[in-house]
């Protein structure tokens, strides 16, 4: 006995709206690490030079060539300090 195919559209649908978020997802990821793959396990060494270069490039997985740090660089301190008092 054959199954009609009007009971297997809401399998299909399922199954295609599936591949278009994951596509989605796996192109923003794509472009939110400046065109590069993305890193996996990355530990804290990784993780404050990666704050470094975003905060030199704009990037979080952009590098420079630039011997000089941009203007401004020398009051951009990746430390956020408390004000206790005012």
């Amino acid at each position: 006995m054959p199954v009609p195919f009007e009971t297997l559209i809401p399998y299909g649908i399922m199954i295609a709206m599936f591949g278009v978020s994951g596509a989605g997802l796996a192109k923003i990821k794509h472009m939110q690490s400046g065109g590069k793959r993305s890193r996996h396990s990355v530990d804290q060494w990784d993780r404050q030079m990666m704050d470094r270069d975003r905060r030199l490039t704009g990037y979080l997985r952009g590098q420079t060539d630039n011997t000089a740090a941009p203007a401004g660089f020398e009051l951009n301190n990746p430390w956020r300090v408390e004000k206790r008092f005012s």
